[in-house]
């Protein structure tokens, strides 16, 4: 049975990948800063909820006392706005939750790591393109593919892959955010506000959790074997 971690557990994308790897029959280990979205994502399907911050260094290094086979570093947070209104305490934030806590958790990870481990960043379309109003977002997620491609040379030859998945919107609670600032900075009404907000993707709808699961699965299994340092565009389309 495969040992597999995910930070950012306690909801959306996070909480997807987490129920599909236990419910592939793997012992999962979920994090998040609040320990009740950790037991709602669990929910009876047998997962240890670790309440960890990923911003913090011991926390993350305590974690791994005993090695992971499958590390998912999921965690992270992001806000609209032009960069002249976003405050250098915002910009930290965003970069310590984003890129740190991806940092710590995989360099933690390597540690004791076994041969065939896997590493997947949950990174974002916005890793391949920039973006207006989401500057400090936009800038981690670049930071976080720069990290998975120096990592994959790193730990080629020890048979571990390091890759990282970048989902355009995922219908998650960052999205519904993103539609409400829609709604208040355009006046528009919800379906109007969500048209907008899902336009870049040429299919026209948001993504759903399980479809980002899906491709963690992938990357996970023994078919994913020489895919190291890919960014997996998972956006209909839009890049």
């Amino acid at each position: 049975m495969r040992r597999v971690l995910v930070t950012g557990g306690g909801s959306g994308i996070g909480r997807g990948i987490a129920r599909a790897f236990a419910e592939a029959g793997d012992a999962v280990t979920i994090t998040g800063r609040r320990p009740e979205p950790l037991q709602e994502t669990d929910a009876g399907r047998g997962m240890t909820c670790t309440p960890t911050d990923v911003t913090d260094e011991a926390a993350v290094d305590a974690l791994f006392a005993e090695p992971f086979d499958v590390v998912v570093a999921n965690a992270g947070m992001g806000r609209a706005a032009p960069l002249t209104e976003v405050t250098l305490e915002e910009w930290n934030q965003t970069m310590n939750v984003n890129l740190t806590g991806t940092f710590l958790t995989f360099r933690a990870a390597l540690r004791n790591m076994g041969q065939g481990g896997r590493l997947i960043a949950i990174a974002s379309t916005q890793a391949l393109k920039g973006g207006g109003r989401i500057a400090a977002y936009s800038a981690s997620k670049h930071g976080v593919l720069g990290l998975v491609r120096s990592v994959a040379h790193e730990v080629a030859r020890k048979q571990i892959t390091c890759n990282a998945i970048c989902p355009g919107f995922v219908d998650t609670p960052m999205a519904e955010a993103a539609v409400q600032s829609v709604m208040a900075g355009r006046g528009l009404d919800e379906a109007a506000a969500l048209k907008m907000v899902v336009s870049n993707n040429p299919v026209g709808r948001l993504i759903t959790p399980d479809e980002v699961a899906a491709a963690a699965l992938f990357l996970a299994s023994p078919g994913a074997a020489m895919v190291n340092g890919h960014a997996l565009s998972l956006s209909g389309g839009e890049i």
